[in-house]
């Protein structure tokens, strides 16, 4: 939990506000700019007849009014970072990364 509380503070310092979601329910307000993440799964790396690495995955979601936002930039500086879609909907662009962290 300590390390998913550090990621959130990340993601607080990359987009200067503290508009950052984990897995928010439906019935949240959100404000835009935004991130949005959630957790989608470990990623394991055996060697030598055991487990040599493990990170955690997360779906990070950039989400702002702007097409030319520069978060998502910022968001992609991040290590283990790398850019997966990015689409509109109810007229917000929505930039989606996966995060090894």
């Amino acid at each position: 939990m300590d390390r998913r509380l550090d990621l959130h503070a990340l993601l607080c310092d990359v987009l200067g506000n503290r508009h950052c979601y984990y897995q928010p329910p439906e019935t949240i307000k959100m404000e835009y700019p935004c991130i949005i993440y959630s957790w989608s799964g470990d990623t394991v790396r055996y060697a030598n007849n055991g487990r040599y690495l493990a990170k955690k995955k997360y779906t990070v979601t950039v989400v702002d009014y702007n097409p030319d936002s520069e978060l998502p930039n910022a968001l992609a500086k991040l290590p283990l970072c790398s850019f997966d879609r990015h689409y509109t909907a109810d007229n917000l662009h929505h930039f989606v990364y996966t995060l090894y962290y």
